[in-house]
């Protein structure tokens, strides 16, 4: 037996051997002398075994980097995909004349690749195709989690050849509810006591003062015309008795403030996912700006509840938030000037997070519990540590503030409805006539209020009664 057909015998031996193990991948390829047969599909480190017609003498390949062929017979082609891409099989018969061009295209293997992805997206309307030397994924996907999932599975196969032509159904599109909610307390206190006589013993005068009395004019003010000297005359008495040829007057003063403030904000705002939405509702503050060339230009600061938050849905219901947000105001308690301009220092409030949750679940994603105390005493040494009397020559200064700041986050998908299922603030409000206004002092009309929709929801709120905070 010669070499050639032992090489021979071995190649078919072969081809028989994954022809069995790969059905389908062998074809019969009808040619017609002198004609351009159908595109034969190789799929990248396959083997496909062709067959012809008639016999041939003579057979070549454009590039043999892209397919390999081998004889096996005068009719049977050997032909291996060796990368992805398209080339020329040119058959010629035993006289030399041409009898077929074959386009042997090349492509990634899909098979393998639709099998996995089946088994971990079972249920995804996914289609696979091959282009050139690379996939391309189109249809409709249930949630961003399984695109992502598909296209990380397709470059395994065809590294950065992978064009996603996927979409995303069901509901794309949250909106995010957000609770600011802060309340501050405080309390202070103050308790002081003054001093001051007047008069003479034997032939010297005296006249002196503690607290208040101290003060340059202070003692001939409270004898001589009875004021007391203290700014404001809050939480102040005054009491003076002669004794002899002495005078003494005694200011107490006692003052006790609280205060409680609340601040809510409740915005809401909707974006499509993956997008970024912005919100304020407040206002912008301007501050000069000196520049190099001795110029004022003003600058303006936005001030308010401010709130930025890129959505994601992730899977389902499952959604991924990005979120910033602020509740900001002017401080009028401190100020600062400059070139002639005096402005405002501002309060802040803010948090920057990304968190995941459900759709209608909620997340305190900020809190802020602040506790502020201190207390003075002032005196006179020595004086002010006498018992009883002491108590003339000293003053107590006692001062606690507490804050307490939340911020509730909750997400919704939601999708868009009919206009008139929606309510407006103004929905229950109507213009009053000149006669309403003018007879009678109505604000405000007294048309019929809604009876069907959220108009007519928003109609029965009622305002009057209990509300906000009980304080113990």
């Amino acid at each position: 037996m010669k070499m050639n057909e032992f090489i021979r015998v071995c190649l078919l031996g072969t081809v028989i051997a994954v022809g069995f193990g790969t059905a389908g991948h062998a074809e019969s390829l009808r040619v017609i002398s002198g004609s351009t047969s159908a595109p034969l599909n190789v799929p990248m480190n396959r083997a496909v075994v062709v067959e012809s017609d008639q016999p041939f003498a003579e057979l070549s390949i454009a590039n043999p980097g892209i397919a390999d062929i081998v004889t096996l017979s005068d009719r049977t082609i050997y032909v291996l995909g060796k990368v992805p891409g398209r080339t020329t099989m040119t058959i010629l018969g035993g006289d030399g004349k041409l009898i077929s061009n074959v386009e042997v295209q090349v492509t990634p293997d899909i098979a393998e690749f639709k099998e996995r992805l089946s088994q971990i997206l079972p249920g995804e309307n996914i289609e696979v195709r091959t282009a050139n030397d690379g996939i391309v994924l189109s249809g409709t996907v249930s949630s961003t989690a399984k695109l992502d999932r598909a296209l990380d599975l397709a470059n395994r196969y065809a590294p950065e050849r992978v064009s996603n032509l996927m979409t995303v159904g069901g509901t794309q599109q949250v909106m995010l509810k957000v609770r600011f909610a802060e309340m501050q307390r405080s309390v202070a206190k103050n308790l002081s006591s003054s001093l001051a006589m007047r008069g003479t013993v034997g032939e010297s005068g005296i006249i002196g003062g503690t607290g208040n009395f101290t003060a340059d004019g202070a003692v001939s003010n409270a004898f001589d015309n009875g004021t007391i000297p203290i700014s404001g005359d809050k939480g102040a008495i005054g009491i003076g008795f002669t004794a002899g040829n002495m005078e003494f007057a005694v200011l107490l003063e006692a003052l006790e403030s609280k205060g409680v403030v609340r601040t809510l904000a409740e915005p809401n705002l909707t974006a499509l996912s993956g997008q970024t939405a912005k919100f304020l509702a407040g206002g912008e503050y301007p501050i000069p700006v000196l520049g190099s060339d001795s110029t004022v230009t003003v600058e303006y600061k936005p001030f308010g509840v401010e709130m930025a938050f890129t959505p994601r849905v992730v899977d389902g219901d499952l959604i991924n938030l990005e979120i910033g947000a602020a509740v900001s105001a002017i401080d009028t308690t401190v100020t600062m000037s400059s070139g002639g301009f005096t402005v405002n220092a501002f309060k802040k409030r803010q948090t920057s997070t990304t968190v995941e949750m459900r759709d209608g679940e909620s997340f305190a994603i900020a809190g802020l519990l602040q506790d502020d105390f201190n207390d003075l005493n002032n005196q006179i040494p020595w004086l002010g540590d006498v018992p009883v009397l002491g108590a003339l020559f000293r003053s107590a200064e006692y001062e606690r503030k507490q804050s307490e700041l939340v911020i509730i986050v909750t997400p919704h998908l939601v999708t868009p409805t009919r206009g008139e299922a929606l309510a407006l603030p103004t929905d229950r409000v109507r213009l009053p006539s000149e006669s309403e206004l003018f007879l009678f002092g109505k604000t405000a009309g007294t048309g019929k209020a809604p009876t069907r929709g959220a108009a007519a929801e928003v109609a029965k709120q009622d305002f009057s009664g209990s509300y906000g905070y009980v304080m113990e």
